[in-house]
């Protein structure tokens, strides 16, 4: 499901790419240094307080996810430049149960794991584009984007 926001009309046609990092994410300890590499970029890409505040706590909820229900995976942190605007782009995957009711995950209050389910919802108000793939038994990728006009 992809639940990205208007793309911009001054936007060029091709977006630039650059992988800046992996990160493994199989324990607590993992999930702290990617918060910390992630803040790194959103600084050093101009974004305000409140923007990295946004963008790491929608990440660190999705890195718990990933750790909890996935059972560990990878995050992938890329750059973006598209146009006037620049980003940062974080894709979590892991190769878990995968999640059997994307609609259900996403609505607030839906939890298979005891917590507050608002989760992935939250995650997806937090960022300006939020992606989701999975299928029962194939694990899950969820990707969410940060961007910045300059």
């Amino acid at each position: 499901m992809d639940f990205s926001a208007p793309r911009d009309p001054f936007a060029r046609d091709r977006v630039e790419v650059r992988p800046l990092a992996t990160f493994s994410l199989r324990s607590d300890e993992e999930i702290v240094r990617l918060r910390q590499a992630l803040r790194e970029q959103a600084v050093a890409y101009g974004f305000s307080l409140v923007e990295q505040t946004k963008f790491v706590t929608a990440a660190s909820e999705l890195a718990r996810n990933t750790l909890r229900y996935g059972g560990g995976g990878d995050a992938h942190l890329t750059a973006l430049v598209d146009g006037t605007r620049k980003g940062l782009r974080l894709s979590f995957v892991d190769h878990g149960p995968g999640i059997a009711d994307l609609n259900s995950a996403l609505r607030d209050g839906f939890t298979t794991g005891g917590g507050l389910g608002l989760g992935l919802g939250g995650a997806k108000r937090l960022c300006d584009e939020f992606q989701i793939e999975s299928a029962p038994g194939e694990g899950a990728t969820v990707t969410i984007t940060k961007w910045k006009l300059f």
